[in-house]
This record gives structure tokens, C-alpha cells and sequence, in this order.
């Protein structure tokens, strides 16, 4: 089973450099909504069989060109939400910076309680959990290999990807995860596997099961292939 996690396109409170959180009305810029219309041709061509999503608007936005072309009908989960980051939402990152609590978040993240909000730790907990359980009945309903979407926030998607790397969440800040990126994990019988990280580029080809897209919407092929292996893109990597 392989998601594609897709975070949100540019918004408002990125390109004024406060905390979103999970503050209502935060939607994209206009180079948010290109990038959102920009995923259309980055992933409408992919046997996509389904689309997980945080509730939050810049998330809708995102996801509802894309959603709209493949005739999908968005599943909204809570575990995915941005974090709760309490008394911080809303402010600028220039103020954050002073707090002490800022070099907690950055060198000692699981150790990370935010006033008012939700711990670090707490969301790791909530967004793996999330995907496993997503993935493990979408295997189940299919009987088969499935491709499929979730599409959430940056930090929700940095502690997805350190458990899916076995790392520590203390180290979770060193890894890049840009709006409207894509970042790819095959989740197998024995251990997830990450094969795209931070993607911005155009050619996904790699991650089709050979023959899926002769088959129809739900890929082909033995449990715990790896997306792409057998055409020489395993190690291609279009990150910034």
C-alpha cells in the first residue's frame, strides 16, 4: 500500500509568517491555488483509489481540483489536523523565535507541550495512527495494492515521515517538507519504506505497479513490491 502525503499549497499565513494552526479561514494565495491546480497534472495520470484529508480549508482548496478530476469524494480525518499549538496560534514566527520553548521544539521535540495546545508527541501519535489504520482498511476493501492521497499539514507530515524512517522524533526538524510537496511512503507487512521526499517536480510515473494502469483504478502486483522498481526510478529523488 503507497500514500502519497501531500501538503497543503502556499497560504496566507505562510507568506505572512505567522502560526496558522488550526486558526479558521487561513486559505491559500494565489500561487497556492496554481499549485493546487498544478497537482491536477502531477497526479490525475496515478491509479488513485482515494483521498484523506485534515478539514481545515487550505487543505480543502488543495485537494479539490485534483479530487474533482478523479471523480473522488474527499474522507476528512481529525488526526490529521494542523497541530494545536494553543496560545501560540496566530503569532508571529519572529516573536516565537524569543520564547524558550521555541529551542524545545527545534533540538527536544518530543518533549514539546505547547501552552494551551497539544504535545509533539501527541501528534506523531494521532498521524501514524491515522495512516496505518487508512491503509490497512483500504487494503482490506481492495483486496489489493492501493495508491492513495492524504493531504495535511508540515508538521503532521515531518512526524509521519520520522516514524516511517525509524527515526527519533527529536529529529524530526531536519527533515524539509514544502507547500504543495509530495512525499511518498509504501507502507509493507513488515516495515514502511519512504521513496519520495519533499517532491516538487512533475514525473510521478515511478511510483505505478507495473500494469496498474492497464487494470484500472486499484494497482496490481504482489504484496510489498516497492512502487517503480523494476524501471530503474527507486533512487530518483526531485526534492530542493
Amino acid at each position: 500500500m503507497t500514500v502519497i502525503l501531500l501538503r497543503h499549497g502556499q497560504s496566507t499565513s505562510n507568506t505572512a509568517r505567522t502560526l496558522a494552526g488550526r486558526s479558521a479561514g487561513v486559505d491559500l494565495t494565489e500561487r497556492g491555488a496554481d499549485q493546487a491546480h498544478g497537482l491536477v497534472d502531477r497526479l490525475a495520470a496515478l491509479p488513485i483509489a482515494h483521498i484523506v484529508s485534515s478539514p481545515l480549508l487550505r487543505c480543502q482548496r488543495t485537494i479539490s481540483p485534483l479530487a474533482a478530476k478523479l471523480g473522488l469524494e474527499p474522507e476528512f480525518d481529525e488526526r490529521l489536523l494542523e497541530v494545536d499549538y494553543g496560545d501560540w496560534t496566530g503569532r508571529a514566527l519572529a516573536d516565537l523565535v524569543t520564547e524558550p520553548l521555541w529551542k524545545v521544539v527545534q533540538r527536544h521535540a518530543s518533549g514539546a507541550v505547547f501552552p494551551g495546545g497539544e504535545g509533539l508527541a501527541q501528534v506523531q501519535a494521532r498521524a501514524v495512527a491515522a495512516m496505518r489504520e487508512h491503509d490497512r482498511s483500504l487494503a482490506e476493501k481492495n483486496g489489493s495494492d492501493v495508491l492513495w492521497v492524504a493531504c495535511t499539514h508540515g508538521d503532521v507530515i515531518k512526524s509521519i515521515l520520522a516514524d516511517a524512517f525509524g527515526i527519533h522524533l527529536d529529529g524530526f526538524q531536519r527533515i524539509v517538507v514544502e507547500p504543495a510537496s509530495l512525499s511518498v511512503i509504501r507502507y509493507t507487512p513488515t516495515a514502511p519504506y519512504v521513496w519520495r521526499l519533499n517532491d516538487t517536480g512533475a514525473d510521478l510515473s515511478g511510483l505505478v505497479p507495473a500494469g496498474a494502469l492497464d487494470k484500472g483504478p486499484v494497482p496490481g502486483g504482489e504484496p510489498g513490491n516497492t512502487p517503480g522498481a523494476d524501471n530503474g526510478n527507486a533512487e530518483r529523488r526531485d526534492s530542493l
